[in-house]
């Protein structure tokens, strides 16, 4: 069976087999290939140990206790990286996270039984596809099956069992009974690994074109209710007569539908109403859900410290859900309103919000993406966006005012500032040097800050 592969992996095989070895390319490239993806990466995988690896290759660099060698090839000036790890065994979990014992030099049928599914456990030599457990059948099925017992498999490393529900999203699987009830079972040892393994292997998952089918295989197995109970809590939770979906699947819709290819932007459409059950009043069409994106926003921090996310990235999400109701009608508010929007939102964020808008839109069961008002409203943000928004964007500064009143560094400036852009805000014309000049020294006054 002839696989297409990318001259420079061609180049790396024969390297590794005129020197005596064998070589493969293996894992998730495999799969790609016949599922005519393009693979982000190619992995090989040899007989050789890591020495004898670096010295077939001219130009590697290995610093790992995996027996990974990064490997350089170049072709026309271009340089190509490629990752070749001798074939491996593994032996005993005792953490449910790490093999107690690694062993090099085994056979290749080893190298694949040690992983996860069925899908990732084949083999391309350039000439021949060697799947010792039906991986390719399965590829053609549509199934994530684990090599072997699930039940092991996912002891091994229980990190096993939120990946089958990614996977699941990026390539639209299903999870085969036998691999799914151990999901279920397992579920709880997902507590096992690391935060900062499950928020980089959710983010995968959030970032798939199905991202709806891995977040309903979590729910369904019980491994949301260990990452994200927050989100459960909308399960079965009414809402009004804006919206025909539980909180829970408008949730789940609101990310799926969300146009942003940012993974973020894609979690806090997953998150913007996670604090309406915490505030629903009443019930039926006419329930309520007063200020759930400020309740939603404290929980989307701690869910993302939790999972150990930066604090640049936490502070994004969280001001993102707490926004995400910046809606106007466009009859409604003047020129130097939408002004003070963006001063509200960021203008950095407006395309964001705009994504989680219409996410939010097509996710409670409307066919149109957005309507006349929200167009409106954004042609309207887009001719004052140019107009100064923040206190950098004035014609004087800080520094200019401490010369013209005489007053230090120190807080009183930043009243200064924000008293001048809250006039440029409602009449951009006033932004001079001249006017904001004389209203400094009127501000200053008023305030006692000088006489």
């Amino acid at each position: 069976m002839k696989l297409p592969l990318p001259s420079y992996v061609t180049q790396a095989l024969k390297i590794l087999t005129d020197a005596g070895f064998e070589a493969f390319v293996v894992g998730g490239s495999v799969r790609d290939i016949l599922l005519d993806r393009e693979p982000k990466d190619y992995d090989l995988t040899t007989n050789a140990s890591p020495d004898q690896i670096q010295n077939v290759f001219s130009d590697t660099l290995y610093n790992n206790d995996f027996g990974t060698v990064g490997v350089r090839l170049y072709e026309q000036d271009v340089r190509y990286e490629l990752e070749i790890t001798p074939y491996r065994s593994e032996a005993g979990y005792s953490d449910g996270r790490h093999p107690d014992a690694v062993s090099f030099g085994v056979s290749l049928h080893d190298d694949l039984q040690r992983r996860d599914f069925t899908i990732n456990a084949m083999a391309y030599d350039g000439k021949q596809l060697i799947d010792p457990f039906g991986g390719q059948a399965d590829c053609s099925a549509k199934i994530i099956r684990t090599v072997g017992d699930a039940n092991e498999r996912f002891t091994e490393d229980a990190l096993r069992l939120l990946r089958a529900a990614r996977f699941a999203a990026q390539l639209d699987f299903k999870v085969e009974p036998a691999t799914l009830a151990a999901i279920k079972e397992l579920a709880p040892t997902i507590n096992k690994v690391s935060w900062e393994r499950v928020r980089d292997e959710l983010i995968k998952l959030i970032s798939s074109d199905n991202s709806f089918r891995g977040i309903w295989l979590m729910h369904d197995t019980g491994l949301l209710q260990q990452v994200i109970p927050e989100l459960e809590e909308g399960a079965g939770v009414g809402q009004n007569k804006h919206h025909i979906y539980s909180v829970f699947m408008h949730n789940l819709q609101a990310m799926q539908y969300c146009p942003s290819d940012d993974p973020l932007v894609r979690l806090a459409a997953l998150l913007h109403d996670v604090g309406k059950p915490r505030v629903k009043e009443g019930d039926g069409k006419d329930s309520s859900f007063h200020s759930h994106e400020h309740t939603g926003a404290e929980m989307t921090r701690k869910i993302m410290q939790r999972l150990k996310f930066s604090k640049k990235d936490s502070e994004r999400v969280e001001h993102l859900v707490r926004q995400h109701m910046f809606y106007y009608s466009q009859d409604e508010v003047s020129d130097a309103g939408i002004r003070r929007l963006l001063k509200r939102i960021g203008r950095e964020n407006l395309d964001d919000l705009m994504a989680i808008r219409v996410g939010d839109r097509m996710g409670s069961g409307c066919q149109k993406e957005k309507p006349f008002k929200l167009i409106e409203l954004e042609r309207r943000i887009r001719a004052v966006e140019k107009d100064p928004m923040d206190t950098t964007m004035l014609k004087i500064d800080g520094n200019f005012i401490m010369e013209l009143t005489g007053l230090t560094p120190g807080r009183e400036v930043g009243v200064i500032l924000n008293g001048l852009l809250n006039d440029v805000l409602e009449d951009p014309s006033l932004n001079t040097v001249e006017y904001l000049s004389g209203r400094a020294t009127v501000l200053s006054k008023e305030a006692g800050y000088i006489k």
